[in-house]
């Protein structure tokens, strides 16, 4: 099949250990193959922790030369995949868009700005957290959430820091975690980390919980589409947040 059409281009930015994001973001952007594609260039990212030396993993400059690379490529807009400010501080990503777009032209938004943005449209108030960081970490994000006005009614971590060693909590591990979760009725789960197998498990456990999975590769996704103003319908059923309207799921029977 012919495509004229100009295509959409998205550029994101990927945590060097990072082994999920590139493959699970082709997978959900497939549906929306030649008019959309996804390109990616990496930076060094290999703990996570709150220490001096895994925070300075995310200072600006490293990440603003990984874009300069993407933008060699013209895209319509570049994402920081990776959820670092959900633990240094939302301003964080508002500091380093700001400074991605200064730097390169193209406009820009993160995983975090992305997830903030749906938490907003939803209305979600009591937000769920699954993760698989440490709990200083966990405390950390659900501080930072509540400070922005999200209380975590319910919170999962696996208590890992070593950032490839994510991609190995399996599926169904995820799935249990997301089912403990929403014992507590959270209006959405959050599945923070762009390096945790989210993605293609969401669309059942929400349909199996009647809550809203927001994992971070398909957030991040979203916030692109969005910001691309790209129609999201082919791609709802990879979850709710993809549909045309974001009305209540049904409740589980």
């Amino acid at each position: 099949m012919q495509y004229d059409k100009k295509p959409i281009l998205i550029g994101m930015l990927t945590p060097s250990s990072n082994t999920v994001l590139e493959p699970y973001t082709a997978a959900l952007a497939a549906p929306l193959f030649p008019g959309v594609s996804v390109h990616f260039s990496r930076f060094r990212v290999t703990k996570i922790a709150l220490d001096e030396a895994s925070n300075s993993q995310f200072t600006l400059e490293p990440i603003l030369q990984a874009a300069e690379l993407l933008a060699d490529a013209r895209p319509d807009v570049i994402a920081w995949n990776g959820t670092s400010a959900s633990w240094l501080g939302f301003d964080s990503d508002e500091r380093l868009c700001a400074a991605i777009t200064e730097r390169t032209g193209v406009p820009a938004t993160s995983a975090i700005l992305g997830l903030n943005r749906l938490l907003g449209t939803m209305g979600v108030r009591r937000l769920g957290l699954v993760t698989p960081y440490t709990a200083d970490v966990q405390r950390k994000i659900m501080a930072n959430y509540a400070a922005a006005g999200f209380e975590t009614v319910a919170e999962r971590h696996s208590g890992r820091s070593d950032n490839f060693s994510f991609a190995e909590v399996p599926e169904a591990e995820i799935a249990t975690m997301c089912r403990e979760v929403a014992a507590a009725q959270p209006d959405a789960i959050a599945i923070v980390c762009t390096n945790m197998r989210g993605p293609l498990i969401a669309p059942e456990l929400e349909q199996e919980l009647g809550i809203p999975i927001l994992d971070s590769v398909a957030f991040t996704l979203w916030g692109c589409l969005d910001a691309t103003e790209v129609d999201m319908l082919p791609l709802r059923r990879f979850g709710r947040m993809f549909a045309s309207r974001l009305a209540p799921l049904p409740a589980s029977t």
